[in-house]
C-alpha cells in the first residue's frame, strides 16, 4: 500500500486546472508539444524535490504545479464520478477547489521522501485524441518505474488529464478514495466537500 502510494505521489505531482496553464494553441496537439509540456513539469518537480525547502513550502509548490499543468476540472469531475451529474455548478466549483487542496496536502507533504530521486522523459506517441508521454522515475533505494502522462489540448490548453503508474490510473485511484468519502457522508456532496477541506 505504501509502495503504491509513494509512486502515486509522483504521478500526482506531475498531473495536473487550468486556472494558470500553458498558452492555448490553435493547431492540433503535436508530439513535440506534448513532450515539451512534460519536460517542463519534470523540470519543476525535480527542482522542488531537490530544493530542501520546508514541507509547507513544498505543498504550496506542488499545488502551483498541479494548477498550472493538470486539467483539474476534468480530474475532479472524473473522481466524483456519476455524482458530478447531479452536482450544481456552484457545488462543482467548490468540489474542484476542495479537491485541489486535498491533493496538494495529501501528496505535497511527502516531497522529502523523494530527495535524491530523478525523473526523465523517455518517449511520446499519439493515442486517439491525446498523446502518451513516457517518463522513467528513479527513486533512491527503489527500482525505476514508468509513468505515462496522458496529454490533451481539448480544453484549449496542453494539459495532463490522467497519469498511469505501472498500469494504474491516477483518476481511477482517486475516484475510489472520493467514493469512500462520499459513502462516509451518506452521498452528500456538500458534506464531502467539507470533508475534503479537512483531509489530506
Amino acid at each position: 500500500m505504501f509502495h503504491i502510494s509513494r509512486r502515486g505521489f509522483i504521478a500526482t505531482a506531475f498531473a495536473g486546472a487550468f486556472f494558470s496553464g500553458t498558452k492555448a494553441h490553435a493547431a492540433a496537439l503535436t508530439t513535440e508539444r506534448a513532450k515539451a509540456l512534460v519536460d517542463q513539469v519534470v523540470g519543476e518537480i525535480n527542482k522542488v524535490i531537490a530544493s530542501g525547502r520546508s514541507v509547507n513550502s513544498m505543498i504550496k509548490d506542488f499545488e502551483r504545479i498541479f494548477n498550472k499543468y493538470a486539467d483539474v476540472n476534468i480530474i475532479a469531475r472524473s473522481t466524483l464520478g456519476p455524482d458530478s451529474r447531479r452536482a450544481s455548478r456552484s457545488q462543482m466549483r467548490s468540489f474542484t477547489t476542495a479537491f485541489r487542496g486535498y491533493i496538494a496536502r495529501k501528496y505535497g507533504k511527502r516531497f522529502r521522501e523523494f530527495e535524491g530521486g530523478k525523473i526523465e522523459v523517455t518517449g511520446v506517441r499519439p493515442v486517439k485524441s491525446w498523446h502518451e508521454v513516457k517518463a522513467r522515475v528513479k527513486l533512491r533505494g527503489s527500482s525505476p518505474f514508468q509513468v505515462l502522462f496522458l496529454v490533451s489540448d481539448r480544453s484549449g490548453k496542453d494539459l495532463f488529464f490522467d497519469l498511469v503508474i505501472e498500469g494504474v490510473s491516477l483518476r481511477l485511484s482517486e475516484r475510489t478514495e472520493i467514493t469512500a468519502i462520499m459513502d462516509r457522508n451518506g452521498g452528500s456532496i456538500d458534506k464531502t466537500i467539507a470533508d475534503l477541506k479537512r483531509s489530506g
